[in-house]
This record gives C-alpha cells, structure tokens and sequence, in this order.
C-alpha cells in the first residue's frame, strides 16, 4: 500500500459511482480520478452550474444531479432519481461555519455532513452494490457526540466544535454501518477516509480573520486537492479492510499516501453509535 497513487487505481469501467460535493476540492478531485480510470461519476452537487463546468472538464463518462444535503426534500429526490450505484462517496461537507441552520432546522454542519448523508446512504441502501465511503477528518479528534442537543440550539455555540462533532458522527456513522451490513450478510461495505490537510475551498467560509489565516496555511502547508483525494480514491477502489479507517500516512495523517489509520476511543463506543444512528434515524425521519 506504500505511495499508492492514482496510477494503482484498478479499472472502474462499468462501475457507477456517486460523488457528493463534486463540484470544487477533493469531490472534484476524487471524481476527475474516477472518471479517467473509466467510471461513470455522478456529480452530486448543489451548485450544479458549477458542477456541469467541471464535469465538462473530466475525460470520462459524467452526469450532474441535483443535491443539497442541507435539505432533506433534496436528499430524498436525489434518491428517487438513482437506480443503481456501485459505490457511494459521501464527500461534501461544511467547515467552522457561524451558527446556521439547514431547511429542517439542524445546525449546518451536523445537518450536512452527517445527517444529510445519513439519510442518503439509507435512501440508497438497496440500490448499492459494492461500497459507502464516508469522508471524515482528523477533527473527529476534537468531537464529542452531544445526543441532546446535536443542533446546539441549548449550548453556546462553538464552530470548530461543531465541526469536530460532525466529523465524529461520519466516523462513526461508517463504523456502525459496517457493523449493521455483516450483521445482515451483506456483500456491500463501508469504509471511512480522510484527506489530512488539504488545500481546498472548505476552508474559506468561516467569514472571520480565520479564513486569511487558513488561505496562508492552504499555501504554506497543506497537501494538494489530488493528493488529498487518494486516501478516499483509495477506499474507494482498492482491496480494503471492511470497516476500516485510511488517511494519509505522513507525520500526524496530516499529508502523505493513504495508508489505515486510528481513530479516538469516543469514535469506537458502539452504545454512543447505536444511539447516534437512532436518533439520526428519527430526525431523517426514516422510522
């Protein structure tokens, strides 16, 4: 597994594979990869303007559709819409944003990057044949699942730990999956990754002095969008451990090729990733 890059990529032609947020940064990154290997990629995007321009520019088989996954009308629509999918790449998400609130009401990190892609990988569930990848982060470090109050409408809000709680929930949300599809005898497996720190526009919507102090680093430190693809690029489409966890392998997973990595205890607590996904469930409204 040492430097794999996408030169190891297998094969992808036949496959359909969705990608959340494939309009800009690693989405576009990860589908671009996929579509030269030969896939047909689903851009799945709400920005879909800016999604047929990149699609545009992929040398493979592309289809934008529309979805906001801060929207849960849009997560369902999306769903109808799809027929089969070989695999899942639930990628688009939301970093230290002031206090918003999605369409139904959830506080917008928790409600995009976890709960959006909750519902969609549920919705989809029957429909996918090979895998869900599950985008996380190294900030799952500093998350802590609030099960009362996942929304922050009774806590003072803090946005790097809202992000951090969101980003636990996608861990963990992939764990629980794993551990519910063998229970069933599925063929069908989730895996996580994370890109360690990459330079995208993610880190450019905090609408604070953070996001100058971010471009600096965007510029100064952090690995490039393609490289911070692989380890999802790699989770993918490789010969992976079901229930697994891949980042980059470099000096604290923050840059390097994708290699399986660790995660917190709190990441590991299935009574906490039970109750999460029943929670989830509800708020989804998919019980």
């Amino acid at each position: 597994m040492s430097k794999w890059t996408t030169a190891n990529l297998p094969d992808q032609t036949g496959r359909t594979i969705v990608v959340t947020g494939a309009n800009s940064g690693l989405g576009a990154a990860t589908a671009r990869a996929l579509s030269a290997a030969g896939a047909r990629v689903i851009l799945a995007c709400r920005d879909t303007g800016k999604a047929e321009r990149v699609a545009a520019s992929m040398p493979g088989a592309t289809e934008v559709r529309e979805l906001d996954l801060a929207n849960l009308n849009s997560v369902r629509a999306f769903a109808d819409s799809i027929e089969r999918v070989d695999v899942l790449i639930n990628n688009a998400g939301v970093m230290a944003l002031p206090l918003r609130r999605t369409a139904d009401g959830f506080e917008m990190q928790f409600g995009t990057n976890h709960l959006g892609h909750f519902a969609l990988t549920n919705l989809l569930l029957d429909r996918i044949t090979d895998r869900v990848v599950t985008v996380s982060s190294g900030a799952h470090r500093i998350g802590r699942i609030d099960l009362d109050d996942p929304s922050w409408e009774r806590r003072r809000y803090d946005r790097w730990l809202a992000y951090g709680q969101s980003k636990l929930a996608n861990l963990m949300f992939a764990y629980e999956l794993q551990r519910r599809l063998a229970g069933e005898g599925s063929a069908v497996v989730s895996v996580a990754a994370h890109p360690g720190y990459a330079a995208t526009e993610l880190m450019s919507h905090t609408e604070s002095i953070q996001d100058a102090i971010m471009w600096l680093g965007n510029r100064t430190l952090a690995q490039s969008a393609e490289q911070g693809a692989l380890p999802t690029l790699f989770a993918a489409t490789a010969d992976i451990a079901p229930g697994a966890f891949y980042g980059p392998d470099g000096l604290l997973g923050l840059r390097g090729y994708p290699a399986r990595c660790g995660s917190t205890a709190a990441s590991k607590d299935r009574t906490v990733a039970a109750e999460l996904w029943e929670l989830s469930e509800k708020l989804c409204g998919l019980i």
